[in-house]
């Protein structure tokens, strides 16, 4: 399934993910941040902006390599897989879509993490209609004048560009808007279910001037060009960290299981334990099998890779509740106890249903797919 030098290379993140990331995990959760000594470790190991290509002084990981590196760091935190994540989602749309004064600006910056990058889509009236977004873009001239409210932002705290799409005359728009814009201001959200540490804001646009130099692509194709992309992208990486977290919970419940004991024999010995065990591993793999051919697919550039890269989302996401109550269930009382990545993980679980398109959007997308080879 893998290539020797992937499987180095996985090693290498996880052995990253095992010092680096969980340690911090649980305390990164009670703070609601993440530590900047590690944002800082992840942008001089070229984690950060993994997907930047090596002409604008990134690695230029291939998919499968990226994928993998999610795995490792969902497995550790959930909330720094959500920083890479939405750093390279912003950061492949711009190489994509960018001018060549756009990608001279931004990529490197976003490669060195000397910028941090958040993307801007859901709306209080706008979730999984993304495409109805009421941001408005108004002609200022060589400006646009941007209002409107973006809702649940990650890491928009610490960004320092944000990618927005909204509505112009001339349809949808999408542009890159410094944070240093007059007219943005955040408003930070706390406490939320999962993805504590994800360092979640609203951010608000009040006639906000942007130039519009920093349009992506031209009006009228910032939704079906730009943020689908950039979705495309997300959901990707986060069908692999739900690998990570699957299998980070299988792997804290075999160690559980072996070393508690009920009933004068080790959890491990007890058949109803095992049944759980075995489909936490066998939806772990086949979770994976799914993202490694839609890694394949995208870096052979075939279109299939889209259907495959929302397949692969919709089932990792799916498995992964049942996986996650398993490992509480395993440790029983201390699978609640926050003390364990257990539970965390199984908070983590629920947002994975519905950030990058809930997964109820996703069977009704995979059903028209299938309905397309109907006879």
């Amino acid at each position: 399934m893998l290539s020797s030098s992937e499987i180095a290379r996985r090693d290498e993140f996880r052995s990253f993910a095992a010092a680096e990331v969980a340690p911090r995990a649980a305390a990164s959760d009670r703070a609601g941040a993440l530590d900047d000594d590690l944002v800082a470790k992840l942008a001089g190991s070229g984690y950060l902006g993994a997907a930047i290509p090596r002409e604008h002084r990134g690695p230029g990981m291939d998919d499968v390599t990226y994928g993998l590196l999610c795995e490792e760091l969902g497995a550790g935190c959930s909330s720094v897989r959500s920083l890479v994540t939405v750093q390279n989602m912003v950061a492949a749309t711009i190489a994509r879509w960018g001018t060549a004064a756009q990608r001279d600006r931004w990529l490197p910056a976003l490669a060195s993490g000397d910028s941090v990058a958040a993307f801007c889509l859901t709306e209080p009236e706008t979730g999984s209609d993304a495409g109805a977004v009421r941001t408005v873009f108004e002609d200022g001239g060589d400006d646009w004048v941007v209002t409107g409210r973006k809702l649940w932002v990650t890491f928009a705290r610490r960004a320092g560009v944000f990618l927005v799409v909204g509505r112009a005359g001339g349809g949808p728009v999408a542009a890159l808007v410094p944070r240093e814009a007059a007219g943005l201001s955040l408003r930070p959200v706390d406490g939320q279910l999962g993805l504590r540490a994800a360092e979640l804001a609203e951010v608000v646009l009040d006639r906000c001037r942007v130039p519009k130099a920093n349009t992506l692509a031209r009006p009228g194709f910032g939704f079906s060009h730009v943020a689908s992309s950039a979705l495309d992208h997300g959901r990707y990486s986060v069908a692999w960290g739900c690998v990570g977290i699957a299998r980070a919970c299988l792997d804290a419940s075999a160690a559980y299981a072996s070393e508690r004991f009920q009933f004068g024999a080790p959890l491990r010995d007890h058949q109803l334990v095992r049944r759980m065990l075995a489909d936490m591993q066998v939806a772990t793999d086949a979770a994976r099998l799914m993202c490694v051919e839609a890694g394949r697919l995208r870096t052979a550039g075939d279109p299939r890779s889209i259907e495959a890269t929302a397949a692969a989302k919709y089932f990792a996401s799916t498995i992964l509740p049942g996986v996650t109550n398993d490992a509480v269930q395993v440790h029983g009382a201390n699978g609640v106890d926050p003390e364990y990545a257990v539970e965390r993980h199984f908070r983590d679980a629920k947002i994975m249903q519905i950030i990058e398109g809930t997964d109820q959007i996703h069977q009704l997308n995979l059903a028209e797919i299938a309905l397309r080879g109907a006879p």
